[in-house]
């Protein structure tokens, strides 16, 4: 929020979620209905929305939420910052490092190699 203060930006802040899988990898997935997964989805995802929007109208920057599902987590970021007009990317890294990185993938590393605009990761 101060970075996009400091340039005058807003701020479109973006949670996607995977399609739910019975063969997840999560452990809540095999005890859970659809039903049950998508109201557990729904309620953190407002959690993350209202600290987002909270902070950015104590910083005093525009700000939007969006929510999305899909299978390719890192496709849809980019496909919503092309249709939200967004100038750059901005994301976390969980840091991951090794072997750990190579076999779980990374969703960041994915907007980092396809994306066409300029990604900023935080760690």
């Amino acid at each position: 929020m101060r970075l996009a203060k400091s340039l005058g930006a807003k701020v479109v802040a973006l949670h996607v979620e995977a399609p739910f899988h019975v063969l997840a990898a999560g452990a809540a997935a095999l005890t859970e209905t659809r039903e049950q997964s998508e109201r557990r989805a729904a309620e953190f995802i407002k959690q993350i929305f209202d600290v987002i929007a909270g902070m950015a109208r104590e910083a005093g920057v525009a700000c939007t939420c969006h929510s999305h599902s899909g299978e390719h987590v890192w496709l849809e970021i980019i496909i919503a910052a092309d249709k939200f007009g967004c100038d750059a990317i901005c994301m976390a890294s969980h840091g991951r490092r090794g072997i750990a990185a190579m076999l779980i993938g990374s969703e960041t590393v994915k907007v980092l190699t396809h994306s066409k605009i300029p990604v900023l990761v935080v760690r």
